[in-house]
């Protein structure tokens, strides 16, 4: 569907508020036919390919020989109808992602398209590396400190439903956490945030990471910095870096204006 106002030559602000209605329900619409697609192809996914056992992977070395265990004859079930959906919904992320995408793109200037675009496959770049580190790194450190602890005096009985929270909340906290660059560069293109601003509260952005490192990877000072602190100084760093791209690219796209009015 074509925005009215491109096809009437209407300037977007003049565009009637019932067709911005009829746009959105339109866009939602398919992202949610996207979702259900995903969630039966996710369904699939989980029953014919060991995802599960991908997932508990990282505990088994603890588990001492033993397996994960239920509470309920139901929870096998759901539990595979719960892996479906987040399955389907990152097979259906990019459908939902560009749903959103052209219900704004009409509104954004040439400038800001052209930089958008790109910040979408490095979002997608980021999201992955964070669940990479996540899983192959953080996660196997992080149960290994966790189940140190009163060894001696208890034994594990852990069920599955506890474990999988806890992995898919760690997963996505991380594939959230390196969405900082993205985030930082569209904020800039909007002029929301300066990098002399980000540059000047390094400080305090680091104390703040401190803490989000403390709560994503529960371990000891050492996991916590080679597994979060860094990545996220880098992430931070690299976000100060995209925002003077932006201001650059700003000021010299302000610049050829200038001349070519003067000019004329």
């Amino acid at each position: 569907m074509r925005w009215p106002w491109k096809r009437g030559g209407q300037r977007p602000d003049e565009m009637p508020f019932l067709d911005h209605l009829e746009e959105l329900r339109s866009r939602i619409i398919r992202a949610m036919i996207a979702l259900v697609i995903g969630a039966a192809v996710g369904f699939y996914l989980v029953t014919r390919f060991d995802v599960l056992g991908m997932l508990i992977a990282p505990i088994e070395p603890f588990l001492g020989g033993t397996k994960l265990k239920f509470l309920s004859p139901t929870d096998p079930f759901f539990l595979t109808l719960k892996l479906s959906l987040i399955v389907g919904a990152l097979l259906a992320s990019p459908v939902v992602i560009y749903q959103a995408w052209a219900f704004v793109e009409p509104a954004l200037l040439p400038h800001e398209k052209r930089a958008i675009v790109p910040s979408f496959y490095l979002g997608l770049v980021l999201f992955a590396a964070g669940v990479a580190l996540a899983y192959y790194a953080a996660l196997p450190v992080t149960l290994e400190f966790m189940l140190g602890f009163q060894v001696e005096s208890l034994e594990q009985a852990i069920t599955i439903n506890a474990y999988l929270a806890i992995v898919i909340r760690m997963l996505l906290a991380f594939g959230a956490v390196f969405e900082l660059p993205v985030v930082v560069l569209i904020l800039s293109l909007v002029g929301v945030v300066h990098s002399r601003f980000l540059a000047s509260k390094r400080r305090h952005a680091f104390v703040v990471m401190i803490v989000v490192a403390s709560l994503i990877t529960p371990g000891d000072m050492v996991v916590m910095t080679i597994f979060m602190m860094i990545p996220l100084v880098l992430l931070y760093e690299l976000s100060i870096g995209l925002a003077r791209l932006v201001e650059r690219r700003r000021a010299r796209s302000l610049e050829g204006g200038e001349l070519v009015e003067g000019a004329t």
